[in-house]
């Protein structure tokens, strides 16, 4: 039998990252150079910030999917501006 989600596990994680370096590409937002900033100063490699990042994009997608919403910015950028501190997962 074929395990499927490792493959879709890497999938969107490769576009999570994939979505967090246009973002640091375009400059835009600009807090999301910032959070770069920070997390290599603090001693992060540049691969595992973005990776970090990308997690935080991925709890913000998590979040407007569950409550049937449009992509909250103000909520991504705290998520950013708190890591490497990743938000609790709350069981509903």
């Amino acid at each position: 039998m074929i395990d499927h989600t490792d493959d879709e596990e890497s999938f969107v994680s490769s576009h999570l990252i994939e979505a967090v370096e246009n973002q640091l590409a375009a400059a835009e937002p600009a807090y999301v150079q910032a959070v770069l900033n920070k997390l290599t100063l603090v001693g992060y490699e540049r691969e595992e910030a973005v990776l970090l990042m990308a997690q935080a994009l991925s709890f913000e997608i998590e979040a407007m999917l569950a409550a049937d919403r449009p992509f909250d910015g103000a909520h991504y950028e705290r998520l950013l501006r708190a890591l490497p501190e990743l938000p609790e997962v709350a069981d509903d």
